[in-house]
């Protein structure tokens, strides 16, 4: 975005923001053929999510989210302080906050001490660490389906 002086203030010269790290005292790099590097997405805890968020990559929550969430064959946190209100479907889930709703892991869920779930899991392997909570079924185990 370009800061340009308006009418009727002292003249100044238009600026552009600048990103470069104070501590090198670089240059910005050139921005224009910019490639992801990112290997998972994040949903911030400053961030609200309603509806269904699909991903094709690992996706980690510490925000709130209400509806679904579908990763395939992608693995799925919920940090600690997080609050879903979604069914779940990942290769693994990883759950450190609150869960409302129904768990399923095409291979595990770990459930961490800060962790809560209210809905049914179901997953091949199921990890619960001590403090955890459940309110709902587990199905765990070659038969979970």
């Amino acid at each position: 975005m370009l800061n340009a002086p308006k009418q009727g203030h002292p003249a100044a010269a238009a600026t552009l923001p600048v990103t470069a790290n104070a501590s090198s005292g670089k240059a910005p790099a050139d921005t224009s053929t910019f490639a992801e590097r990112r290997v998972a997405a994040w949903v911030g805890k400053a961030l609200r999510v309603e509806g269904r968020i699909v991903s094709s990559e690992d996706l980690t929550i510490d925000g709130s989210v209400e509806g679904s969430i579908e990763l395939d064959d992608h693995s799925l946190t919920i940090g600690t302080g997080a609050a879903v209100k979604a069914d779940l479907t990942a290769k693994t889930i990883t759950i450190s906050g609150a869960v409302t709703g129904m768990v399923r892991a095409t291979e595990k869920v770990d459930l961490r001490e800060t962790g809560s779930v209210e809905g049914d899991i179901n997953a091949p392997r199921f990890v619960m660490a001590e403090g955890a909570r459940v309110r709902g079924r587990i199905e765990a185990g070659t038969r979970a389906k």
